[in-house]
């Protein structure tokens, strides 16, 4: 029960903490949003990112762990800093909250934006909280701030490269357990994926590919964050988290060989329907929800750890100290019984607005993480088309511009034509709709300029998620060199052309061989966005657009390129990108890798500044201690015994200074010894962390070497 003097000081503290917290929430969401937005859209669609999902939850439940430490550590201040490295950690927060805009911005500048934002993401997030807090709050808050990493989507080669792997262990395995069951099972590669035939009692044959969804690719990196989580929280020494770790991988994907094993043996006695209902039934949520509970139940009954600190005897201490008005600590056992004052200050105000002001200039110029078309599309019927109001009335046009709607199609005499839409491939792919349009030349040979005008295929994939947006290079190398496969291609030329300077729209440029045909093709295409409406309902949508020809030779792909960009930035064009950057969005995009670069080596330089002076700071503390008396020598060689065997609280200071000298000494009179010696800087007082609670503590600052 809060006592009536306590009311007053607890309220003034949630609300100073809701000032500070909720800008550095705001800020952020707001800068991230459309990222954030897009990877939970994906993750929801895609069993390549579900794993996401579970992160916000994760990081919530670390954020309320640490909720009593942040309580005694945000309060602190750094007044017994010395003058010269005073204000340095707020320059250093803020030099990465610039870091990370840089990253942001240098990553929309690039064919991969999604990947550098994210990684952006916790940088931007840990220089907000240096920034405006203290060191002591990031340091508690670090692994939860490093724990956002995982919302970064695992890159698509060693996915595939990992996943093809897997695949033909599992595979291998769960064949050989089957057949110990009596199971008749082989296996072949010859398609690539493995492929396991059962005959089953009935003489039929039934097969299963195991493709790169079963090899348990997916439920190892989900299971990955539950265990590197699980790992973190669990209260016990380090090296027993890091054997749950190592324990942990291998677990989850026993568990997978399994689940392939009893779909096997399920298939054999009782067909395909039943063993196909069973392997979805033990999903990668399943497994990865056995494999914690089972590594849960290793940790506790194996290791003797605990994920919750267990229930401890009620210092008696504590509630005496805890109703004292002038006490915020229990001289027992040195846990802090009530919350430091936190304090708004004028240069906390200051800060609050600069940043605020800061991210609203920023999200002014902000770069589209894929640029938006302004035209309405609609998307009923078996292709899309672009509606234009005019004073006449509304009109409709072709999805991509022809020889009406562009002067450059008109020119170059293209005719263009809807071939079909590929209904197989979208159910493979899990796209909403995939589009073949042609772009055929009515001249094949320009008569000026004696140049071949080449027949263009244009491809329009579209999805709600932009993991069924596949690149061409990783489907056709390196998906099948994943898979033990040959490539189904050779790469002759790859490189990334921009189309629109403003906004920026990057295309990927790919020529390559094909191994089966030995023909060279050259694919040029690029992302984008569009609202698509469906009976009056809008909905945005991601595009992947693929502009497809065959050069007659090796000499004609630079004149491929010329053609194929000339049409692309036609298209670009057609389709009125809606949102345009700023100049000086465009030169920091540019210049932005260069430049987190040199703020990182200034961010490095600070660093290495702050160590070199407080090493100079404990070597000059040596030269004070030398003229300290004899007894405040002999409460600093106290403190340091104390220190190198456990936490240095008051009670266990007391007790190494009487077992020294065998002299007892009063609480109030440690108190004043110590209070007077930090102020020589010879020792400090710190904020510990034992299983979360915060414990107030001493320890020396001297230099190693140097003797009381």
């Amino acid at each position: 029960m809060q006592k009536p003097w306590q009311m007053p000081q607890l309220q003034n503290n949630r609300l100073f903490l809701a000032i500070k917290i909720l800008p550095i929430a705001a800020v952020t969401i707001a800068l991230f949003f459309q990222d954030l937005m897009l990877v939970f859209t994906d993750a929801i669609q895609s069993d390549t990112t579900s794993h996401i999902l579970a992160v916000p939850i994760l990081f919530a439940y670390l954020l309320y762990r640490k909720r009593k430490m942040l309580r005694a550590v945000i309060p602190l201040e750094n007044q017994n800093q010395p003058k010269n490295t005073k204000y340095l950690s707020p320059i250093i927060g803020l030099l990465l909250c610039t870091t990370a805009v840089l990253l942001y911005w240098h990553g929309s500048y690039t064919f991969t934006p999604l990947e550098y934002h994210l990684i952006a993401l916790p940088i931007f997030l840990a220089g907000l909280i240096l920034a405006v807090f203290n060191p002591q709050t990031l340091r508690q808050l670090a692994f939860p701030i490093a724990f956002l990493f995982f919302l970064t989507p695992p890159p698509s080669e060693i996915l595939y490269y990992v996943g093809a792997a897997l695949q033909i262990l599992s595979a291998e395995s769960s064949t050989a357990i089957a057949n110990l069951f009596g199971a008749s099972s082989t296996l072949s590669t010859a398609t690539g994926s493995p492929t396991i035939t059962l005959t089953r009692p009935d003489a039929s044959k039934l097969t299963f590919t195991v493709d790169i969804a079963c090899s348990g690719i997916y439920s190892l990196i989900g299971f990955l964050i539950f265990i590197v989580f699980v790992a973190y929280i669990t209260r016990d020494k380090p090296w027993k988290k890091t054997t749950l770790i190592l324990i942990g991988l291998p677990l989850v994907y026993l568990l997978n060989i399994l689940r392939i094993t009893v779909m096997i043996i399920i298939g054999y006695y009782y067909g395909e329907d039943l063993a196909l209902q069973a392997f979805h039934l033990l999903g990668g949520w399943f497994l990865i929800f056995l494999g914690t509970l089972i590594l849960l139940v290793i940790s506790e009954k194996i290791f003797r750890t605990q994920i919750f600190a267990p229930t401890a005897e009620k210092c008696p201490q504590c509630n005496l100290l805890g109703q004292q008005r002038n006490s915020s600590f229990c001289t027992e056992c040195g846990r802090v019984v009530k919350a430091g004052l936190i304090k708004l200050s004028k240069t906390d105000v200051a800060k609050l607005a600069a940043i605020t002001i800061s991210i609203v200039l920023l999200l002014s110029v902000q770069a589209p993480l894929f640029a938006l078309s302004s035209n309405q599309i609609q998307a009923s019927g078996n292709r899309p088309m672009i509606s234009v109001n005019t004073a006449s009335g509304t009109q409709t046009h072709e999805f991509l511009p022809d020889e009406t709607t562009s002067e450059y199609v008109k020119s170059a005499n293209y005719s263009l034509s809807f071939l079909y839409r590929d209904i197989a491939f979208e159910a493979r792919a899990k796209q909403d709709m995939s589009l073949i349009y042609s772009y055929s030349p009515l001249n094949a040979t320009d008569p000026a300029s004696n140049r071949t005008e080449y027949f263009i295929w244009a491809t329009i994939e579209i999805g709600t998620a932009t993991s069924s947006l596949h690149r061409w290079e990783t489907c056709l190398i390196t998906w099948p060199l994943a898979h033990g496969s040959q490539a189904k291609a050779v790469q002759i030329e790859l490189k990334d052309i921009q189309l629109t300077e403003n906004p920026l729209i990057l295309s990927r440029y790919f020529v390559f061989n094909q191994t089966a045909t030995n023909e060279t093709q050259a694919v040029l295409y690029w992302y984008e966005s569009a609202t698509f409406t469906t009976n009056g309902t809008g909905q945005q949508k991601k595009m992947k657009i693929s502009l497809i020809t065959y050069p007659e030779s090796i000499e004609d792909i630079p004149e491929v390129e010329k053609q194929l960009t000339a049409l692309a930035r036609t298209i670009a064009d057609y389709w009125q990108p809606i949102k345009t950057w700023s100049k000086i969005t465009l030169i920091i995009s540019q210049q932005g890798a260069n430049l987190a670069i040199g703020t990182a080596m200034l961010i490095a330089a600070i660093m290495i500044f702050i160590l070199l002076e407080t090493r100079r700071q404990k070597q000059a503390n040596q030269k004070v201690l030398q003229k300290l008396s004899e007894t405040n020598k002999q409460m600093i060689t106290s403190i340091r015994k104390t220190e190198a065997k456990t936490l240095p609280t008051l009670n266990k200071i007391a007790k190494t200074y009487q077992q020294a000298t065998g002299q007892q000494i009063s609480e109030q009179q440690l108190l004043d010894k110590l209070s007077e010696l930090e102020k020589t800087g010879t020792i400090k007082s710190t904020i510990a962390s034992q299983n979360d609670e915060p414990i107030q503590t001493w320890k020396t600052h001297l230099s190693r070497t140097g003797k009381p």
